[in-house]
């Protein structure tokens, strides 16, 4: 802390502790203020203009500091000065006083309180950013809150000094108004008290409702003047109507269907989406076969021997499909329609917020929700388009194994599937620009997912920028950069998975004026609503997380809020989102991750635990990877988890239950966990938190207790112990 802000800490604790200290509080008591009240008077008629200055630097002192006396001093404002002069002197002055308090707050708290609780005050640092004026309006409107807590709390948040000041003044005005009134009737009131009459209480209630019947009303005529330009229909064939079949569709149409709305879901290519048809199912059902074509490489660490290992890799891809076939039903149009879903197969386009088109039908409609998801991206490199490249959405049409793989991007998608082809015998080159391979992760993540390509065989190709795509009767070629040097490698295939972009093109977007953000995703509020009132995105095509687990959990958000919103609406909660990579060793996190933690400042504690040392995984001959967990500094509290490791996704899960639910290390070193399963690497590595954690000064009068039970008077070396017979 700088010694300029210290100082002036230091001055205002020294002001309001010699308040107390002289009891100088019983010159603002009420009946000080009844008894003096002539002798105030004669004053401010003889000196007013020195009268109305004192008056004001008191009042100024008074709410700065946060002490007890500011309704009195300002029913004396009216019994001197009047209605109309009073209610000037009491409104500015209590303005600039509570600012003052406000900004002492800041200075002497703020950075401390958002560096130990910024990761729980994300959420309410948000809304005060967006809306931070309707809060503090409300709540100065209602005399009931105090207003000097009011003046500290807000000091703490983001919101601006000059908006804290404007809002204070307009907010303040009718309760000032309502207490100098009543000081020119001074004479008549017993206390303070009088004033606030059970209908004058009911009166400021309603003006604290002020702001969020406002807020509606502004609502309303936003949406009135979004809705103008369109022709709104009498009457609506449905309550809602989904674009898109993929997780978020198809979650949004269960909801709908499940309370009864008359809902439509639209799908235009496969139900089910790019997670059942090319992405989660198809792409762990090649993982799977790998992962045994793998062990059988391994047999001889297994006590086994396995002679003329063969892949047919027809037969894996034909595999592939029929496990896409067996989950199907999961996500089809019979099982929707038979909840009650109307499924459309075809092309939609929006026409209006209240019209789809598919086909030549018209459909009316009260809301919609855009799920429309997200295709792979293709990089704009020179002769892309005269290659026949593969992305994650046509590699399954693969039959004939290729010779040569390469495979441009290191993130999840791009690892999986070339460690995958790898292992069924395929030899895979992968390249990125980035300096690592899954760069969302930490360093030390990276480093053993990489070690371990390295190690199979995988050709990487890190730090590298592909320039242009060539083709002769030789071959294929790739021409890069590294390290300001430029090289070429061979390939038979080319895998692309360097990202997914929305599918917005031919949704009719133009027609009704949404706009996207950068990264093409449609823009959404926290409540996954566009700036069509009436109109929801959610899924990949909403971001900010592309995972089917995240597009499920949206769906309830865009269902609940576009059905009943006009009664209440849900911010989406973002607060644990997990995810895993199905490398072999499996990736897992939740919450931070060192990187992040860093980059957003927050202080943490890291708990490791080491895998190679787990009974199970031993066992299982898989004991490599680790488990990281991220922690409060000196408390148990989990900001963030990392396993990797066997299984790691699905032992992630036990550290998403807990920061969900608020459980600390201790709870879950304190849960019994199966011996010997891979579980119990969560345990340990509680324990390693809590040894780092013994509360050593308890621990060492302990040993003394236990050696003075033992008769002796300190506690004894092993040396000693052995002298001794011990």
């Amino acid at each position: 802390m700088s010694s300029k802000k210290l100082g002036i800490i230091l001055v205002f604790a020294a002001l309001i502790a010699a308040f107390f200290v002289f009891d100088l509080g019983q010159f603002l008591s009420f009946e000080y203020l009844k008894e003096q009240r002539e002798t105030f008077q004669g004053f401010a008629d003889d000196f007013p203009i020195k009268a109305a200055l004192y008056f004001f630097i008191i009042y100024v002192a008074v709410t700065g500091l946060s002490l007890p006396g500011a309704a009195v001093m300002t029913l004396l404002a009216g019994a001197l000065f009047g209605v109309v002069e009073g209610t000037i002197l009491v409104s500015f002055a209590s303005t600039i006083g509570a600012t003052l308090a406000f900004l002492v707050s800041r200075l002497a708290l703020r950075d401390w309180v958002q560096g130990k609780f910024g990761d729980s005050l994300k959420a309410i640092n948000a809304g005060v950013e967006k809306e931070g004026a309707f809060y503090l309006f409300g709540l100065r409107l209602v005399p009931l809150f105090p207003f000097f807590v009011i003046n500290l709390v807000m000091g703490l948040t983001p919101i601006k000094a000059r908006t804290f000041f404007w809002v204070s003044q307009l907010g303040m005005f009718p309760g000032t108004i309502v207490y100098v009134n009543a000081g020119t009737q001074l004479g008549q009131l017993d206390s303070p008290a009088g004033i606030l009459s059970p209908g004058l209480i009911a009166s400021f209630v309603l003006l604290g409702l002020f702001p969020l019947i406002a807020k509606k009303i502004m609502s309303a005529i936003k949406a009135r003047k979004v809705f103008a330009k369109f022709d709104k229909p009498t009457n609506y064939d449905r309550n809602m109507v989904v674009i898109g079949a993929g997780s978020a569709g198809l979650v949004t149409s269960y909801i709908a269907a499940a309370v009864k709305a008359n809902v439509s879901l639209i799908e235009k290519h496969k139900m089910g989406g790019d997670c059942l048809n090319t992405g989660c199912v198809p792409s762990k059902a090649l993982i799977r076969s790998a992962k045994m074509a793998h062990y059988l490489d391994r047999a001889n660490e297994f006590g086994l021997s396995l002679d003329n290992k063969q892949v047919d890799f027809g037969k894996v891809m034909e595999r592939i499909q029929s496990v896409v076939k067996t989950v199907e039903p999961h996500d089809s149009v019979e099982r929707y329609s038979g909840l009650g879903v109307d499924c459309i197969q075809g092309e939609a386009t929006i026409v209006d917020p209240f019209r789809v088109k598919v086909g030549d039908r018209v459909l009316t409609t009260k809301n919609i929700v855009i799920a429309t998801g997200a295709r792979p991206f293709v990089p704009p490199i020179k002769g892309v388009d005269n290659i026949d490249y593969y992305t994650s959405d046509n590699i399954w049409e693969l039959r004939e194994k290729p010779e040569n793989l390469l495979v441009l991007g290191g993130g999840p998608i791009g690892c999986e599937l070339a460690q995958s082809f790898h292992r069924l015998g395929i030899q895979v080159t992968q390249m990125d620009m980035a300096p690592r391979l899954m760069p969302r992760e930490d360093e030390d993540v990276s480093e053993v997912v990489m070690e371990k390509f390295r190690s199979e065989g995988i050709n990487l190709l890190l730090g590298c920028m592909a320039k242009e795509f060539k083709t002769s009767e030789s071959g294929n070629v790739l021409v890069y950069e590294q390290n300001g040097e430029t090289k070429e490698v061979a390939f038979d295939k080319v895998l692309l998975a360097v990202g997914r972009k929305a599918n917005t093109d031919k949704l009719g977007l133009e027609n009704i004026g949404l706009t996207t953000n950068p990264n093409g995703t449609l823009k959404v509020n926290e409540f996954l609503q566009t700036d069509i009132p009436n109109i929801y995105a959610a899924g990949d095509i909403a971001g900010p997380y592309q995972f089917t687990h995240t597009a499920a959990h949206q769906a309830w958000y865009a269902a609940v809020n576009s059905l009943f919103g006009s009664f209440k609406k849900f911010k989406a909660d973002y607060r644990v989102i997990p995810w895993a990579t199905f490398t072999d060793p499996e990736v897992a996190r939740v919450g931070l991750s060192e990187d992040e933690a860093k980059e957003q400042g927050i202080a943490y504690e890291v708990t490791k635990f080491g895998i190679d040392d787990l009974d199970r995984a031993i066992a299982d001959s898989e004991a490599h990877g680790f488990i990281k967990v991220l922690t409060v500094p000196g408390k148990d509290k989990i900001l963030g988890a990392t396993i990797v490791g066997y299984h790691a996704g699905e032992l992630i899960t036990e550290y998403i239950s807990a920061m969900k639910h608020g459980i600390g290390l201790n709870k879950i070193l304190g849960t019994i966990h199966i011996y010997p399963t891979l579980s119990e690497t969560n345990k340990y590595v509680a324990g390693e938190w809590k040894r780092t954690h013994a509360p050593e000064k308890l621990l060492g009068y302990l040993q003394r207790f236990h050696a003075w039970r033992l008769g002796g008077s300190k506690p004894k070396t092993s040396t000693e112990a052995q002298s001794s017979g011990a």
